[in-house]
């Protein structure tokens, strides 16, 4: 079986990160989004791959359609 992905916009600060900490440690490998703070975000991250689990972080705002398209 194939290891679950889950895409956490806004998941480098607050909820988002948490729920990315959260997921990871439950098994998913873990995508976030960030818009400006790419240290918050690679602290996610570098939490998540610490603990063992996989997870990368993109940069992108959800409210422009270029960036989800």
């Amino acid at each position: 079986m194939t290891q679950p992905i889950m895409l956490v916009t806004g998941g480098s600060r607050g909820i988002g990160a948490a729920t990315a900490l959260i997921a990871a440690a439950r098994g998913w490998r873990v995508a976030l989004t960030y818009q400006s703070n790419v240290a918050a975000a690679d602290e996610v991250v570098n939490k998540i791959r610490a603990a063992g689990g996989t997870a990368i972080a993109m940069q992108a705002d959800v409210g422009v359609e270029a960036d989800v398209l």
